[in-house]
This record gives C-alpha cells, sequence and structure tokens, in this order.
C-alpha cells in the first residue's frame, strides 16, 4: 500500500511540475511560434491584433482576440478569415522539447471569405506549402501542416465563384476531426438557410490526399426538416464529384423551406430523389438512371445540367400516370362560373420561361395538367431565351390524336400560339375542357392554326387571330332541336346530325363562318356568322331545309341564335324564312310577263333582258316601221 501512494505521489507531482512549467510559457510567444509555422506551411499571415493569452484548460495552448488570417494574391486584400477569438491548441510533449505543433483550431463568431478564380480553385486551397506531405520552404517547416481538430462557432460565410454574385451565410457551425495523418476526416456542419437547422456530417477518406488534390472517397448525409439526402462517392478540393445521390423527404416544401427555397404550396407532399451524378470544375452536371418521385407521380431517364449564366438543360424523361393539377393550380374551366366572370383578368406570370434554357423529350401514359387530359403521349419541350415551344409527336387528346406545336414567347410581351392537326377528338372533351363549352357533341378532324398575345387569358382570348377546319360525323347539338323549331317555334332538347362540316377565320378574337354544313336526316342546313371567343357570344343562322325522299324542297326556315354561349336566344328567323318565297314570287311574276311578251311580240324574250328596255326598242322599231310605210317606202 505504501508503495502504491508513494507511486501515485510521484506521478502527481511530476504532472505538477510539468503542469507549471507550462503555464510559465509566454503565451504570446507560443502564438507566435504558431503563426509562423502557419505561415511557412500556407504561404498566409496568421495576424494577431488583440489580446494573447495562454491556456490549460479545455485546451493546451494559447487564446487570441481580433485573429485574421491573409487571403490568396488574387483573392484581393480582405482576409480569408478574421474572428473575434482564436484558440489555438499545441502538442503538450511537443511543446516540453521546445518545438511548437498546432493540434487544434477553435473560433467564435468567425467570418469566411471564400472566392474561386477563372481555373475553379478556391482560395482555401493553400500553395504548394499547404499540400499534405509538403515541407514548405521556411525553416521549420519539416512538420506536414494537419490540425486535428477545428471548431468554429456562429460562423458566417461569403461565397463568390468566379463571375457570379456572392452568396452569403450567418450563424454556421462547423467541427472537424483529424486524429490520424492518413486516415479519414469527419466533419460535422450545421447551415441555417432560413433559420432552421441544416445538419451535414461529412466522411472524407485520405484527407492528406485530398487537400493535396487527390480524388478521394466522400460520404456525406443531409438532414433538414422533414427529410434527408445521402451522396456516396469520389470528389476533389475543386468541388468535382462524382457518385450516387439521393434524397428523400415527406413534406418537400417543408425542407425546400429550410433550405431557403420557396416552392409552390401544392409540393406539400412526399418526394424523393435519385441519380448517378457526375459534375464536373467547369459547373457541368451529368444524372444517370435517374429516378424522381412526387406524390403518385414517377419519373426516370437522364439529364444534364451546365450551370451557365442562364443554365442549359437536355433531359428524356419517362412516366406512367402523372397527375400535376395541384402542381399547375389550374382548374377545369367550368361554364357557370366563367360565364359570370367571364375569361381571367388574372395578369399572368411567365417569368420562369427565363430561368433556363432547355430541351426535354418526356413520354408517358397519361398526364392530368388540371384543365386538360391526356392520353399516352410523345412531348418535347424546347425553351430558348424565354420562348418556349411544346411539340406534340403526336399527344392523346379529348379521345383522339393531336399532332403539332404550341408556343408561349415572353420575349417581349407574353403571346401563345400554335399550329395543330388532329383527328378521332370528341369535341364535347376538346371545347368543355379548353372553354367550358359542352353544347357540340361528336368526333371530328380538322386543323387549327391560331396566335394570341396579352398580359391574361382574358386579353389573349380577345387578340386571337388565325384560321382552321372542322369536319365531325355522327353528333348532336344540345339546347335547340331544329325540326320541333321548324314546326312549332319550340325551343329546347337536341339536334342530332350525319355529317358536319366548316371552315373558318379568326380576327380580334371572333371566329367567322361562312360554309358551315350539317346533314340531318330528313334536313340539310347551312350557316353563317360570328363566334366571339373573347367576348363568349354569338350571332349565327342557320338555315335548315326540310327535304323529302325524292329530294324536292319543301320548307325552309332559318334558325338564329345569339346571346352567351351558356344562354344563348334561339328561335326562328321568319323575316329570312319569307324573304327567299317572296323571291320566289317576284321571280314568277317575272316569267309569266316575258312568256306573255314573247307571245304578244312573236319573239324570244331572254330571262336576262330589261322588260323596259325590250318595250322601248320594240315600240322605236314599231314607229319607225309606221313611217316607212308613211312614205311609201319598204
Amino acid at each position: 500500500m505504501k508503495l502504491i501512494i508513494r507511486v501515485v505521489m510521484a506521478l502527481v507531482l511530476t504532472v505538477a511540475v510539468l503542469a507549471g512549467l507550462v503555464l510559465l510559457l509566454p503565451g504570446e510567444k507560443v502564438a507566435r511560434l504558431a503563426a509562423d509555422q502557419l505561415e511557412a506551411q500556407t504561404g498566409r499571415q496568421l495576424g494577431l491584433g488583440g489580446k494573447v493569452s495562454f491556456t490549460f484548460w479545455p485546451v493546451l495552448g494559447v487564446k487570441a482576440d481580433a485573429v485574421t488570417l491573409s487571403n490568396a494574391d488574387w483573392a484581393g486584400p480582405e482576409p480569408m478569415l478574421r474572428a473575434e477569438r482564436v484558440t489555438i491548441g499545441v502538442a503538450a510533449a511537443d511543446l516540453l522539447q521546445g518545438n511548437v505543433r498546432v493540434t487544434e483550431i477553435s473560433a467564435i463568431l468567425p467570418h469566411l471569405n471564400l472566392a474561386t478564380n477563372a481555373d475553379g480553385i478556391g482560395n482555401w486551397v493553400f500553395g504548394s506549402g499547404a499540400a499534405a506531405g509538403s515541407t514548405g520552404s521556411g525553416e521549420g517547416s519539416g512538420t506536414p501542416l494537419r490540425i486535428e481538430a477545428v471548431e468554429l462557432t456562429g460562423a458566417s460565410l461569403r461565397y463568390t465563384a468566379h463571375g457570379e454574385r456572392p452568396v452569403e451565410m450567418k450563424n454556421a457551425d462547423l467541427s472537424l476531426l483529424w486524429p490520424e495523418p492518413d486516415g479519414t476526416v469527419n466533419a460535422r456542419v450545421t447551415l441555417r438557410p432560413a433559420g432552421e437547422p441544416v445538419e451535414i456530417d461529412a466522411e472524407i477518406g485520405t484527407f492528406a490526399a485530398f487537400l493535396a488534390g487527390e480524388v478521394s472517397s466522400v460520404g456525406a448525409t443531409v438532414t433538414a426538416p422533414g427529410g434527408k439526402g445521402r451522396f456516396d462517392g469520389h470528389a476533389d478540393i475543386n468541388g468535382e464529384a462524382s457518385g450516387r445521390l439521393t434524397f428523400g423527404a415527406e413534406d418537400a416544401v417543408q425542407t425546400g423551406a429550410a433550405l431557403g427555397l420557396v416552392l409552390p404550396d401544392a409540393l406539400a407532399q412526399k418526394a424523393v430523389f435519385g441519380a448517378d451524378v457526375t459534375y464536373t470544375a467547369d459547373g457541368r452536371l451529368s444524372m444517370r438512371d435517374l429516378a424522381v418521385e412526387l406524390g403518385r407521380n414517377k419519373l426516370s431517364g437522364a439529364a444534364d445540367v451546365e450551370f451557365a449564366k442562364r443554365p442549359q438543360i437536355t433531359a428524356r424523361l419517362q412516366g406512367g400516370a402523372l397527375d400535376f393539377a395541384a402542381v399547375t393550380g389550374a382548374e377545369k374551366p367550368d361554364s357557370r362560373s366563367v360565364a359570370a366572370e367571364g375569361w381571367s383578368r388574372q395578369e399572368i406570370d411567365a417569368s420562369a420561361l427565363g430561368l433556363a434554357d432547355a430541351t426535354v423529350d418526356l413520354s408517358f401514359d397519361s398526364l392530368d395538367t388540371g384543365s386538360v387530359k391526356l392520353g399516352p403521349s410523345q412531348v418535347n419541350v424546347t425553351v430558348k431565351r424565354k420562348r418556349a415551344v411544346v411539340k406534340l409527336l403526336p399527344a392523346s387528346m379529348f379521345g383522339g390524336q393531336v399532332k403539332g406545336r404550341l408556343v408561349a414567347n415572353n420575349r417581349d410581351g407574353f403571346s401563345v400560339g400554335g399550329k395543330l392537326s388532329f383527328s378521332g377528338v370528341r369535341l364535347e372533351r376538346a371545347l368543355g375542357e379548353t372553354a367550358g363549352y359542352r353544347r357540340l357533341n361528336g368526333t371530328a378532324l380538322g386543323e387549327l392554326e391560331f396566335l394570341g398575345s396579352g398580359g391574361s387569358v382574358d386579353a389573349i382570348m380577345r387578340s386571337l387571330s388565325g384560321e382552321g377546319r372542322l369536319e365531325a360525323g355522327k353528333g348532336f347539338f344540345t339546347g335547340f332541336d331544329l325540326e320541333q323549331l321548324m314546326r312549332s317555334g319550340g325551343n329546347g332538347g337536341s339536334t342530332v346530325f350525319d355529317q358536319l362540316t366548316a371552315s373558318y377565320m379568326i380576327e380580334g378574337g371572333n371566329l367567322r363562318n361562312q360554309d358551315l354544313l350539317v346533314l340531318l336526316k330528313g334536313f340539310r342546313a347551312g350557316g353563317k356568322g360570328r363566334i366571339g371567343l373573347g367576348a363568349r357570344d354569338l350571332d349565327y343562322l342557320f338555315t335548315p331545309q326540310l327535304v323529302r325522299a325524292g329530294g324536292d324542297q319543301v320548307l325552309t326556315i332559318p334558325v338564329r341564335i345569339r346571346g352567351s354561349w351558356e344562354d344563348p336566344d334561339i328561335r326562328p328567323d321568319f323575316s329570312q324564312a319569307l324573304q327567299p318565297k317572296l323571291d320566289g314570287i317576284e321571280q314568277e311574276a317575272k316569267d309569266r310577263v316575258r312568256q306573255k311578251l314573247s307571245e304578244e311580240l312573236d319573239t324570244e324574250v331572254a330571262p336576262e333582258q330589261d322588260l323596259n328596255d325590250l318595250l322601248k326598242q320594240r315600240i322605236e322599231q314599231e314607229a319607225r316601221d309606221q313611217l316607212l310605210k308613211l312614205l311609201g317606202g319598204d
């Protein structure tokens, strides 16, 4: 027992003596030695502008106020690091031998000023003296730079990529552990881009080689409110990386908000992302084996992004049953609500067309945009300098096939246009889903070309111009029965037809047609008039003809349709019905007169001859004949 007590007392006395010797060392001298070592190994000056004192606990080393670390020569005069207080830990064994080896640095309220040059090299990459294993050029630099632990609390960050606007971040924390010279670094970073903490836990293998510019294995987990991401692969200190990137969030809006992203409320649903990614120092990102899920929507394929002043995106994607009605915020037009309010006058925000240039090939089994539903389709989307072109190759729409292209242009005011051909389209779906008009039913084919401009749907509809044609097979109109109208003048019911054809012109938001032909059972009807696409009204005249089996015309009673699309006034136009009869009576009288004159004058009177001129000529001729007889001539 006495031996044990003596050994313990000897150890205590030895530690006390060593501690006393350490405490007697001047802090300014130790700090200056540490600063000289850092400068020799990094080429950067460590400035100590405040009070410096020696510390024994919790870190053996020095504590200094108003500390700065100089920047790279090309990065400007502002220091790369500025901190209110820095604690520099040193190795006790080396210190007792007269050497200073920095093992730990912790800083309170530091400010990091990071930047990259034209070659993509960051100012945090030190010169040759900073490479792990390098001896540097200065005296006493034989010990490689290796700090076993770094702790930053309440840090602020300013990052300026070459040629780009700076990005700033505040209230960040960093903890870095590098226990073995040739081993792995474990780092934990806490960022608060929007107030909520975002945790990053990373591992970098062979960290010394990584600092020397070599490619090293990297793994990182990002945890944000509502979501978590993971990267496993390889990277170098210049930012080039390749590996597998995955991400999942139960609420994409919540996670996006924590990352400083403003997302539509419609994205408040489960989101999953996965891809094999490769990022190069010149700002190119490729994604292969790409899989994206948003709610029940799933997309797969590949994509490439070139980060420039205006990002360039190229992608080829495939999807199943896609439903983006909630994302687009579009609602199916309702004839009653639109009738009361008209087309929307809300300003259209087309600024998204200027965010990036893109070429995307998309195929899917079905797509619900909220206003229009598509079946199995192939679509190519091209966006270039605020102008988007959607090519339908073809698209299954309204129960049929639609080919052609649609254009949205926001270069000098907003405009939309298109040139489409279609076949097998159900009219009640096409007109109902796009305009809320459901009175015309049937299967149609045809062509449509249009152009409109304005800051709202109402302005666009009132500015429309274009042309087109339409052919439909069997179908029906709702709201009136032509046969009932012709017989009794009643309203309501439906008119069933066997065939419908028409061509039209569009100008100033009005569609005008002069050659409508509708074939019905026992009827044929022509039509002409105006349909107000902007004002949602119409003034149209149907001219049905009731025919017998032999083809003789029996009765014609035109039908005038006037008023709004939703509640038009439909009634026979008897003035138009009587006019042909009056014209016929007048013509019959003229024919009888001609016949009588032909008999009296003993000459053929042609229908095109004017009766007054004919009588005048006959009278003049008779007068000449009588005058010749009187004079004794032949």
